[in-house]
């Protein structure tokens, strides 16, 4: 065994397998990581400066030659060292273009991976901006000799790879099966003394991955047994490499039968930021050489590792592998052709829209409830070129082609948008599982239990399969019909396996598994970019005897499918790193709370738990339930320097950010009133609506969107174009600003008082702060209670 290999052995044995999980009757929890640094110079600002430039025509190439003088006169980056990104795309129900690029270096052939500019730009204007590019050089560039050979460091692969594993720690003595995944340290010093100007050479892709799969690995003794099995597991492994026409791109390596794994893992060089350590006047450290320098460029291996439960993009050190820089999970837990085709009509024996669960209400039929403009195919029609169906030997159950128009129609649940099945075995293989019949009058009615009783709260779920998936189904393309209307569209990187030919990427619709059996009381989401399948995992609660469905408690479907809508919308379809941990990982969780809230909310105002009936617990699963009542609900701005609210789901649930939005909303509703239906009218036949009608207000003078004339409407509106405003990584002052400014563009800030009067009400008003942040997290945040002068503030702070 290679020595850098049988290091690990010891350590494995000695320092991580300190603890034993204990037995339980049931499965673990998902183990699963994501962490990173805070870029400290990154910077969003909706107030920017603006550049004398005439926009000849509102179109691509015109706008993308305002942002490449935007980018190069205001925001003094240097032409070569950034580039555009495909999935850039114009918002047409609100006139915004969402302009994205991304930092490359080494005469743009190597992305920084988290060296992000989004530019917001309006009637030829910048309106907004976020940046987060590195001003460093890569530290080879710093530390080479002389002559150069620094760019020949990319290409060496033939050396003896070092292995370092001195800073390699676990979070606490017990092997993470027992808590979630040690944290590797992601800062380290160079070299000391004569060393401090060598570097080790660049490792193999192989190498990478199986140190990332070790790290990750939810198995301590199978983790072992990768171990010991090293060099027949490297032989076993196959690399190929794709290098593009384009000449100024790296090349991508697969790697087939990597251990853990369920497809290829996907591996490019790039380079990532880190964090400088304390500067001396001696040292160079992570290759900071100026004492106001924040970070420095590493050379890295991006990785894209798809397991059993977990998708993995990583950033792992391309010279010592043993280094993960930063991980991102982009499965997200709950706990913690132009013409109209011809539709089929559908009935569904379902809790209807806006009945949270059982206990809220009682089932009802739903027919054709699908969105005519959001689903034109309604929910079981897909073209044949768009079926997700890979084996030609196997006959989907319920499918039947149409040779005339080239459609593939299905009599389960099965269709553009979704296709939903039971996943008893908690396998990746959902293709030929169960799917219930809806007959050739596509009529999904089946009981809730053992009978037509409906007594479902007095059997084990597996009896009412039937009815679990199919309201799976209805709630899941609700949702997309629904965030459709307010603009999560196809060039927004919605769901969907066709898409019309109008944009984004297509042939990623949601696959959704009910009843999974790969864990119990959670779900889960998978966000990959644009182009890759969602997958949603809804799993059975033992807080009930008999067990409890999630998949039939609403909320908990609505928040996981939220996910894929945060993550694409904010950075772009096509970056799903951009909501991976701290602040900006919280609001992630916290939108789906707040949206499912939203979507069962009455006119008549009241307290929502989250997960109550799932949980069998009267105030669900979070800390608090969601309220305007700072007794029931204390949560403002500073709770999150609590020790308590250091994780994704702490920052994100009720205590704080959702519990921001619900408050806001209130505000909202008290100058609008409660609208009965979420739902748009249908456009007319010029795309536009006629008015008066009870749902919009005619657009302002030379805007395009139509203003949604109730308060719960307009709230949706302004939280998901916010998404698509604000930067990656945002911060919760980021989000806020987003959304106030989603309201100038809409309304010409009619709201923008009772907007900042919301926020101000939990601590985030206008001179709100967090002082002594590191890259690493911590620092002291203060609230402020006060709204601007423009709203009768005094523009002084008010601490409460």
């Amino acid at each position: 065994m290679h020595s850098k290999w049988a290091k690990l052995i010891p350590f494995l044995a000695g320092l991580c397998i300190g603890g034993e999980a204990a037995p339980s009757a049931t499965p673990s929890p998902r183990k699963t990581t994501s962490f990173g640094p805070q870029l400290l110079h990154a910077t969003y600002t909706t107030s920017p400066r603006q550049i004398s430039f005439t926009l000849a025509r509102n179109e691509k190439q015109s706008v993308i030659k305002l942002a490449h003088e935007y980018v190069k006169n205001v925001l003094d980056h240097p032409e070569g060292s950034w580039k555009f990104r495909e999935d850039s795309y114009l918002d047409e129900n609100t006139g915004v273009w969402h302009l994205y690029l991304r930092q490359v270096i080494h005469d743009g052939s190597v992305e920084v991976t988290d060296g992000d500019i989004n530019l917001n730009v309006l009637n030829g204007k910048v309106i907004s901006y976020g940046d987060s590019v590195s001003g460093s050089l890569p530290i080879e560039d710093i530390l080479n000799a002389p002559d150069g050979a620094g760019s020949g460091a990319l290409r060496s692969s033939d050396s003896e790879r070092i292995a370092r594993l001195y800073d390699m720690v676990c979070s606490n003595s017990k092997h993470f099966l027992n808590t979630k995944f040690y944290f590797l340290d992601a800062q380290y010093y160079l070299g000391e003394g004569e060393n401090r100007r060598q570097l080790p050479p660049v490792s193999e892709a192989v190498d990478a991955a199986l140190f990332f799969i070790l790290a990750v690995h939810p198995n301590v003794e199978e983790a072992a047994e990768i171990l010991q099995n090293v060099p027949k597991l490297r032989r076993q492994i196959t690399s190929t490499s794709t290098h593009h026409f384009n000449a100024n791109s790296s090349p991508e390596v697969e790697l087939e039968n990597v251990p853990a794994t369920v497809s290829p893992v996907k591996a490019t060089l790039a380079y990532v930021q880190t964090p400088c350590k304390a500067q001396t006047e001696e040292g160079v450290h992570n290759g900071c050489t100026a004492k106001d320098q924040t970070s420095a460029l590493t050379l890295v291996w991006k990785l894209v590792v798809e397991m059993q439960d977990n998708w993995y993009e990583a950033h792992v050190d391309a010279r010592l592998p043993t280094r993960i820089m930063n991980v991102i999970d982009w499965v997200s837990d709950y706990a913690p052709h132009g013409e109209q085709e011809r539709v089929r009509d559908t009935v569904y024996r379902v809790w209807p829209w806006g009945v949270n669960d059982p206990q809220q209400g009682k089932r009802d039929m739903a027919k054709s409830p699908h969105d005519q403009t959001a689903s034109p195919l309604g929910w079981h029609a897909i073209p044949a070129a768009n079926n997700p169906q890979t084996d030609s030997d196997y006959r989907l159950q319920g499918f039947k082609s149409d040779a005339a128009d080239d459609m593939c129609y299905f009599t389960t649940t099965w269709g553009n948008n979704v296709q939903a099945q039971e996943n008893w075995e908690g396998r990746n293989n959902w293709l030929k599982n169960y799917r219930p019949e809806g007959s050739r009058n596509l009529t999904f009615v089946y009981p809730y239990g053992a009978s037509e009783k409906h007594d479902g709260d007095k059997v084990d779920p597996k009896s009412y399969i039937d009815l679990s998936v199919a309201q799976m189904f209805y709630t899941s393309n609700m949702v997309h019909d629904l965030y459709y209307r307010y603009g999560f569209n196809e060039v927004a990187g919605n769901f969907q396996n066709h898409n019309f030919g109008k944009g984004g990427q297509e042939n990623d619709g949601i696959t959704a598994n009910a009843q999974d059996g790969s864990g119990y009381n959670n779900a889960n989401f998978a966000t990959p970019p644009d182009g890759q399948r969602g997958r949603m995992r809804m799993y059975v609660w033992d807080t009930a005897t008999p067990f409890r469905d999630g998949d039939l408690e609403a909320g908990i479907v609505i928040h996981e499918l939220s996910h894929g809508l945060s993550t694409r919308l904010t950075g772009g379809p096509a970056n799903s790193g951009c909501l991976g941990w701290g602040e900006s990982g919280g609001m992630g969780e916290g939108w789906g709370d707040f949206l499912a809230t939203v979507i069962r909310s009455t006119a008549e105002y009241s307290d929502y738990p989250m997960g109550a009936w799932a949980a069998n617990r009267e105030k669900g699963i979070r800390n608090y339930i969601y309220s305007t009542n700072m007794t029931t609900n204390p949560s403002v701005y500073k709770t999150l320097d609590g020790p308590g609210y250091w994780g994704v789901h702490a920052i994100g649930e009720v205590q704080v950010w959702a519990e921001i939005l619900f408050v806001v909303l209130q505000g909202i509703l008290e100058k609008h009133p409660y609208g009965e239906n979420l739902f748009p009218p249908q456009p007319n036949a010029q795309g536009g609506y006629d008015y008066p009608n009870d749902f919009y207000l005619p657009p302002l003078k030379g805007k395009t969107a139509p203003i949604p004339k109730h308060g719960n409407a307009l709230m949706v509106q302004l939280v998901l174009d916010g998404m698509k405003l604000q930067p990656c990584r945002p911060s919760f002052f980021a989000a806020r600003d987003a959304i106030i400014q989603a309201d100038e563009n809409l309304t010409g800030g009619d709201n923008h008082c009772v907007l900042w009067s919301g926020f101000a009400r939990r601590g985030l008003g206008p001179f709100a702060q967090l002082k002594g942040a590191t890259p690493w997290g911590g620092g002291i945040r203060t609230n402020d209670f006060s709204v601007p002068v423009k709203c009768g503030g005094t523009g002084k702070p008010d601490r409460g």
